[in-house]
């Protein structure tokens, strides 16, 4: 019996196990072979086969273990790699030793520097016992019994929040649009926030805010008839010298008078805007599910309270109306509503939103001269932006189209009236628009739509819509980007008078700011409520700076006075420095970083029903 192989060299090999052929004579036969006859080269274990040891090349190798290399090789290779490894060390050494100019990353710009600044007057203006890291060294914990002690209402206590101003009350009203605003520049530009820096400080701000908010009403019940308005008095009416937050000028740490708090029974307008701030920051805290979910059911509640109990919460010849008077509260239907549908996706909102009847009630057709200024009052322009979003970005189709193609071709108007090739709105000789028509207290209506004509430009570049008409004219959106940065820049600085209406920044900044707590030194003196009044008269400049506050502004030459007790001039507020912060962050940083395009939509759920799935391959 035999076996077929192959032998190393290609040919048949015969194994017989009957082959009686001895080692000799195999070995002789191996050497006749023709070796020229070879078809390849011989590799030296198959060499040393052939040619026996005395014929074997003689070659000194290194055993490495895994492998078998020449010691030629060896060597050669050794001494390259230590070679090597000298220079690179002396090469080291010497850029290390070479003095050298050093780039590092560039400077921030003046929009990131003055945001770092605009955050802190939040900080500032915290009611209640302070964090620790709270970093203003003059303030210190405040109001530490407001809406205690009075059994059976529907709040327990009241303690947090912000003031809203100079003094030391807390209008529910501007402080809940204050919320809203920085909830959403945070939505948009979180990227922004991040990169300078400001993400974790922004958001402890929000919650500061929300946090007091939810001790305003039972957030606990899906149904509720009251509401906290406001938290404080500044009635001074009639010549009134009770003790309040208006009368009195001190500290609002050595604050001993009692202080009153206004609930409401019949209040859309803070319902609904209370509503669009827990909403909105329920987005921002969307990783916290627990508190996010805590946000939304408020918004709910407070949203539900706001459509069954029609009326504004200023009616009625309440305190408020004095301060911040509520013109209507269909503006805030329309941008609550829209808030809610991103909250929590449920389409009934949008309903209600994109209403056309309520958007007539809010005067999105009829114009006016205050049409398109976006304020603490007036939200409808930035409930049309906010709408407008979703068309550009999520196309809902029928049956929102039509109200979204309105307010989107609303939204458009307004950005037209914001060009200064437009009369709309007059400007002074610095370029300051006058949103206000002259009226005192510019600032706060300009930064609003600063805000909105760079967030509108950046939704269009991420829609790749390269600008947008007025009339038969296309603009692009450099044009809106170019008119936020030079209303801003006057804030900062680029002005007639050369003068930052912002606080701390630049060299040359209001010294006399509207401020209690700024204008009275922490000197372990407590000043009582007429003992302060010294320092409110006085022309010495305040003995603690209020950094970031942005205060009034100047009137419509241009001029400005920086005295404390003219508050049209140098008072600062809440809602003024929310619009801030979101121009601010939206001009800031890298121009490619845009906007957020998705996360406003986590909770919103797909327009379309899913297609069904391929059918499964056809099989024979």
């Amino acid at each position: 019996m035999s076996m077929y192989g192959r032998d190393p060299w290609g040919g048949p090999l015969e194994i017989n196990a009957a082959d009686s052929a001895t080692d000799d004579d195999r070995s002789r036969n191996l050497q006749d072979f023709d070796r020229a006859a070879l078809s390849r080269p011989l590799d030296e274990t198959q060499q040393s086969w052939l040619l026996g040891p005395g014929e074997q090349k003689k070659k000194k190798y290194v055993d490495l273990g895994c492998i078998i290399v020449s010691r030629k090789i060896f060597v050669w290779t050794v001494g390259t790699l230590v070679v090597s490894a000298f220079l690179a060390g002396f090469i080291t050494l010497i850029v290390k030793t070479v003095p050298r100019h050093r780039h590092g990353h560039p400077p921030p710009d003046n929009y990131t520097l003055a945001l770092h600044k605009a955050l802190m007057f939040f900080n500032a203006q915290k009611s209640g016992k302070l964090p620790k890291h709270n970093n203003v060294s003059w303030r210190g914990n405040s109001c530490l019994n407001d809406g205690k002690g009075q059994s059976g209402t529907f709040y327990k206590d009241l303690v947090g929040g912000y003031y809203d101003a100079g003094d030391a009350i807390k209008f529910n009203f501007p402080q809940s649009f204050a919320i809203t605003m920085l909830s959403w520049s945070v939505i948009e530009y979180r990227q922004k926030y991040e990169d300078a820096g400001e993400l974790t400080h922004v958001k402890e701000i929000i919650k500061w805010g929300t946090d007091y908010f939810l001790k305003t009403f039972n957030s606990t019940a899906d149904t509720i008839t009251n509401l906290v308005a406001q938290v404080g008095s500044g009635d001074t009416s009639g010549g009134s010298t009770a003790s309040n937050d208006h009368y009195c000028w001190m500290r609002p740490e050595d604050i001993d008078y009692k202080r009153p708090v206004f609930p409401c029974s019949s209040c859309s307008d803070l319902g609904a805007e209370m509503a669009a701030a827990l909403a909105a920051a329920s987005i921002v805290f969307k990783e916290n599910k627990a508190y996010s979910q805590k946000l939304v059911h408020g918004a709910r509640t407070l949203f539900k309270f706001s459509r069954e109990q029609r009326g504004r919460y200023s009616a009625g010849g309440s305190e408020a109306a004095t301060f911040y008077n509520s013109t209507s509260y269909w503006d805030e239907f329309v941008w609550g509503g829209a808030w809610l549908y991103y909250a929590t996706g449920n389409s009934s909102y949008l309903q209600l939103a994109t209403t056309p009847g309520l958007a007539r009630h809010a005067g999105a057709f009829w114009g006016g001269p205050d049409y398109g200024v976006l304020s603490w009052d007036n939200k409808l322009a930035g409930a049309q932006v906010l709408l407008s979003r979703l068309r550009l970005f999520l196309s809902p189709g029928y049956p929102y189209e039509e109200i979204l193609r309105t307010f989107h071709n609303q939204t458009s108007i307004v950005m037209c009236s914001y060009l200064p090739v437009f009369t709309s709105f007059n400007r002074t000789k610095g370029g300051l628009i006058q949103l206000n028509h002259g009226r005192p207290q510019p600032l706060q209506y300009v930064v609003n739509a600063a805000f909105l004509a760079t967030l509108y430009s950046d939704y269009l570049e991420a829609a790749d819509t390269p600008g947008w008409y007025c009339g038969p004219n296309f603009y692009s959106t450099e044009v809106l980007r170019d008119f936020a940065k030079t209303q801003i820049d006057y804030i900062l600085g680029k002005n007639p008078r050369k003068m930052s209406y912002i606080v701390g920044f630049g060299n040359h900044y209001p010294k006399h700011v509207h401020h209690r707590g700024a204008s009275i030194p922490k000197n372990k003196i407590k000043y009582n409520c007429k003992g302060g009044w010294k320092w409110r008269d006085t022309s010495k400049p305040n003995p603690n700076t209020l950094v970031g506050a942005m205060v009034a502004g100047p009137d419509k030459h241009d001029g400005f006075h920086d005295v404390r007790t003219n508050y049209n001039y140098t008072e600062p507020t809440l809602a003024g420095n929310a619009g801030l912060v979101a121009a601010l962050v939206a001009l800031s940083g890298d121009r490619t970083t845009g906007i957020d395009k998705n996360t406003i939509f986590s909770s919103v759920p797909p327009m379309f029903p899913t297609p069904p799935p391929p059918p499964a391959p056809w099989k024979p």
